[in-house]
């Protein structure tokens, strides 16, 4: 399965609270990208909340895009990319 980087610009600031709700915020995401079989696997977000980078997997750009206007997220870019460890070279 393809993994993507997907950027994010949240005007407003990304605001997911540390409680229930925000729990439920995150497992509704989750549910609405299997629907497409879609991955979410983790975010980066910047200090200010203003931008997100989250790794996905997925079967294409296509796909990303549906699960992110189910779940009435922004994409700035979509990049597919590949690991590169660098332990990977180590004797």
């Amino acid at each position: 399965m393809p993994r993507y980087l997907i950027e994010r610009t949240f005007p407003d600031g990304l605001s997911i609270p540390l409680d229930a709700a925000g729990s439920n915020a995150c497992m509704s995401v989750v549910g609405n990208n299997a629907s497409r079989e879609v991955t979410w696997l983790h975010s980066y977000v910047t200090p200010d909340n203003g931008k997100t980078f989250c790794v996905y997997d997925g079967p294409n750009p296509e796909a990303i895009r549906e699960v992110a206007e189910l779940n009435s997220l922004p994409i700035d870019n979509i990049t597919e990319v590949r690991v590169l460890d660098p332990y990977f070279y180590q004797p």
